[in-house]
């Protein structure tokens, strides 16, 4: 037998990931995996057990067993937050709606079998991710204002929260949107839910100028619309957000939208999906490995604290950051199991 220990978020996919972790389970233990298993049981847990896993394993000297994350992109990013910078590999069942980081490393979505083969003879790759560290956004119809946490590291600024994204971190209108989930329309599952927080949140959303550094270059100030980094090419359950990204480039990358007007904002959708945005509507991608955010107050000067409309900034589809902030690309961070073979390896 196997050792390897699972980390379920029971209310993945409408909270029918836990009912189905039984079913998964028993597949499991006919594979030939000793399963430990860690229920996740309230927002941020998952990184909280993996990182106890990891300092268990990292105590005892035995040889890394596997944890896997059980559910979709949200505990990912949990779980990877915890063994960040650990040599323990990382894999995932898929469970979620959108299931991205499975994309990336080409985890079968919809293939219970061929996603536990993954699990057993898949490659472990050293991979990157994005460091974010921005002001804490306040507490949201019970959705908490994030804490600070000792395996995300020190912020570099007093006042200052710091995540890490394995996935994708936004700020602009889609930050906003998401943002707007938290209070409204939580009866509405699945994508329909964000088809409709974004046609009833454009028309009323606020613009507002950013100002923008890039590694050492100059400060500009932008009239900006969306701002977009991640680690592989897709994120929102295969939309190519920044083309030709992957986790282990030398490299991050970043996607530019400057002041779309309302009726481009709602016919992004589908040039995104096929990553066919770069170049419409002066939107630009650029290799960065840094980007320092700052809002910019009623007079036109750039801040150091929020001001004026809150622009939320995600990590890993989770508004739970505002700027000013900064963003850094880091290689190394995280081991994750996926296929033997993936396009960009």
């Amino acid at each position: 037998m196997v050792k390897a220990h699972f980390i379920i978020n029971p209310a993945s996919r409408d909270f029918r990931c836990g009912k189905a972790w039984p079913g998964i389970k028993k597949r499991l233990t006919e594979r030939g995996f000793d399963v430990v298993e860690h229920m996740t049981e309230r927002i941020g847990h998952g990184a909280e057990l993996a990182h106890q896993i990891r300092t268990e394993i990292e105590a005892s000297g035995e040889e890394s067993p596997l944890v896997v994350a059980v559910g979709g992109d949200g505990i990912v990013h949990e779980v990877a937050s915890g063994l960040r910078g650990s040599s323990i590999p990382l894999g995932q069942i898929p469970f979620g709606s959108g299931n991205d980081c499975c994309i990336t490393h080409g985890v079968p979505r919809k293939n219970l079998n061929e996603a536990i083969d993954v699990l057993v003879d898949g490659v472990d790759r050293s991979c990157g991710a994005w460091r974010l560290e921005g002001v804490a956004a306040p507490t949201l119809d019970g959705y908490p204002s994030p804490p600070s946490n000792a395996w995300d590291g020190e912020a570099n600024t007093e006042g200052r929260t710091v995540r890490w994204v394995f996935l994708e971190s936004d700020a602009g209108i889609t930050s906003a949107i998401s943002r707007a989930k938290l209070r409204r329309a939580k009866w509405i599952k699945g994508p329909k839910k964000y088809t409709y927080l974004g046609v009833t949140t454009i028309p009323f959303w606020p613009r507002r100028k950013v100002e923008m550094t890039l590694d050492d270059g100059e400060a500009t100030i932008h009239d900006l619309t969306m701002m977009t980094v991640t680690t592989g090419e897709t994120f929102g359950g295969g939309y190519r957000v920044v083309p030709n990204m992957y986790p282990t480039r030398k490299d991050g990358s970043i996607v530019l939208a400057y002041r779309l007007s309302r009726l481009q904002m709602l016919s992004l959708m589908g040039p995104v999906k096929k990553g066919k945005h770069v170049g419409k509507w002066g939107i630009e991608q650029i290799d960065v490995k840094r980007v320092t955010l700052r809002p910019v107050d009623k007079d036109g000067k750039p801040s150091d604290v929020p001001v004026g409309h809150p622009t939320f900034i995600q990590a890993d589809g989770e508004p739970l950051l505002q700027l000013p902030a900064t963003l850094e690309w880091h290689q190394d961070q995280i081991v994750f199991r996926g296929a033997k073979d993936v396009s960009w390896a």
